[in-house]
């Protein structure tokens, strides 16, 4: 089951095991049983701290479930966790054994004071790269705190529980048998919605700040450059962020990252933090801007208001909010996000397995999500609303040779329709007759490009038609003081590489402008 190079991958991993474990296998006579079979063989096979039973009485089979020996075991796998999914094998068998999660004491305690017995269950694609995060953060809090327990459930070898749930994206989150969450989820963020007192105490902690010398409100690229080159020059440096990461978690693979030939949007956010975290930056996360007060003077301390009322103050400001999908803006498009409605197909593909999907949009993105979803489902309809698609004309080539996918063009998306549970069609209006149509079909991915995060600033800086911050070579916004980087300015071409660089360049320009002001510190 196992390649030779992944055994030996897993082998030295299994080295750091702290107490021996036992994996409960829940088997059947069904070929994914026996995949499953061979796959904990292939790992039982690697330590003698590894025992394998295959007695387990769980309803899921195929299924199998990691604990201590002689201890009730607290996290199941009802899949063959390969993929995204195997390093959160690889850190359950860790975990479990006592080899200690890397995260801060706070995070830790605030684990350990959960009350009430909560059974959680995730269900994931082992193609979905938002899934892992969740999944071990879940994982960690079953390790540590004995009233909790995890279960994670391949939505396609689930199928019928995933029809039954009515599952259409993921990860989806059950918390004792209630919808708790769906998408990406960050540790501090699920803990944050068991505990309501984080947020009064995360509150009165960010009170009592002192003003920074620069302040970079964003979590992606551009920011984590920023907050890099600020505190490499020595000064106060503040990174406030609605989510590490920013876009760049929802990308799949990124290949033009130059120096690094491969990599994926989690893995890059997860670097950006480590090394953003290597000096002295101090990282607010979970916390999202919801204005910018300029400073009464120049010269003096600019504001920024973060939801729920808090203010930061700094001498300086590096707006790096990047950009998020745009959305259709048509009736039944909110209604049906997560029950029909997807923007990564990724992630949500594998859930409309034998299904008929849309996919709005006809550039680089679309024709992309098309062409992966072709293997999946029975049929896609691309729907694009110029009279051409934009995409690269090798893409364009691999779409017509597919033969289960149709293209609409000069259609305008009108509304999206459903039976007021999940999606069962799309209405869209020819622009050249005008006449209206309505598609059958049970899914819809949007893929129609992204829209700047800066809305939020209002009239207070310069932005162009399009919502972008208009910024100089330097950075410089319209308002002194404050500068900006990243997909949320006027900056051509939205690349990761890009974004870095600009990063750093409004991060210099904004010391620059510190000394000539005479506050730097």
């Amino acid at each position: 089951m196992l390649d030779t190079n992944l055994k030996h991958q897993l082998k030295s991993y299994l080295e750091r095991l702290v107490a021996p474990i036992e994996l409960v296998a829940s088997l059947d006579d069904t070929q994914k049983s026996h995949e499953m079979r061979a796959f904990l063989e292939d790992i039982a096979d690697l330590s003698s701290k590894v025992i394998l039973l295959q007695n387990g009485n769980d309803i899921r089979r195929p299924s199998f479930s990691v604990g201590r020996i002689g201890e009730p075991s607290r996290i199941q796998f009802a899949a063959i966790p390969m993929g995204h999914e195997f390093t959160s094998l690889v850190l359950a068998l860790l975990h479990t054994s006592g080899y200690p999660p890397k995260i801060g004491e706070g995070v830790i305690q605030q684990i350990h004071a959960l009350q009430g017995q909560l059974c959680f269950e995730t269900y994931l694609s082992l193609s979905c790269q938002n899934c892992p995060d969740v999944v071990q953060a879940i994982n960690i809090m079953a390790v540590l705190n004995p009233n909790v327990t995890h279960v994670l459930v391949d939505g396609a070898l689930f199928l019928g529980e995933v029809t039954e749930r009515e599952i259409m994206a993921v990860p989806t989150v059950y918390l004792n048998g209630a919808p708790f969450a769906q998408g990406r989820l960050s540790l501090e963020e699920i803990l944050a919605q068991l505990d309501t007192g984080t947020v009064a105490r995360n509150a009165a902690a960010l009170a009592q700040k002192a003003p920074f010398d620069v302040l970079v409100v964003g979590g992606g690229p551009a920011s984590a450059a920023a907050a890099v080159y600020a505190a490499r020059k020595g000064i106060r440096t503040g990174l406030v962020a609605e989510r590490f990461g920013g876009q760049v978690l929802d990308t799949m693979s990124i290949e033009n990252l130059i120096s690094v030939p491969h990599t994926e949007g989690p893995r890059l956010s997860r670097a950006l933090e480590e090394h953003v975290r290597q000096y002295d930056v101090d990282i607010m996360n979970l916390q999202r801007a919801e204005a910018l007060i300029p400073a009464a003077k120049e010269g003096g301390l600019h504001e920024i208001r973060l939801v729920g009322g808090v203010q930061l103050q700094a001498k300086a400001v590096i707006i790096a909010t990047g950009a998020r999908w745009r959305e259709m803006n048509v009736p039944g498009e909110k209604t049906y996000r997560g029950h029909g409605v997807a923007y990564c197909p990724h992630c949500d593909g594998p859930l409309f397995k034998n299904k008929r999907v849309a996919v709005i949009g006809g550039g680089n993105s679309g024709v992309e999500a098309a062409i992966d979803l072709a293997g999946i489902v029975s049929h896609v309809t691309l729907v694009e609303f110029l009279d051409t698609l934009r995409a690269d004309s090798v893409l364009q080539k691999k779409l017509a040779s597919l033969p289960n996918v149709t293209v609409i063009k000069h259609a305008q998306t009108m509304e999206v329709i459903g039976d007021g549970h999940k999606v069962n069609g799309l209405v869209y209006t020819d622009r050249g007759s005008g006449e209206k149509h309505e598609i059958p079909l049970e899914g819809i991915f949007v893929q129609i490009g992204l829209l700047p995060n800066t809305d939020w600033l209002q009239d207070t800086i310069e932005r162009s038609r399009h919502g972008e911050i208009i910024v100089d070579v330097r950075g410089q916004t319209s308002l002194p003081g404050v500068f900006a980087a990243g997909d949320c300015t006027t900056v051509p071409y939205k690349q990761i590489i890009i974004a870095m660089g600009e990063g750093a360049k409004a991060s210099l320009a904004a010391f620059d402008y510190l000394i000539r002001a005479g506050s730097g510190t």
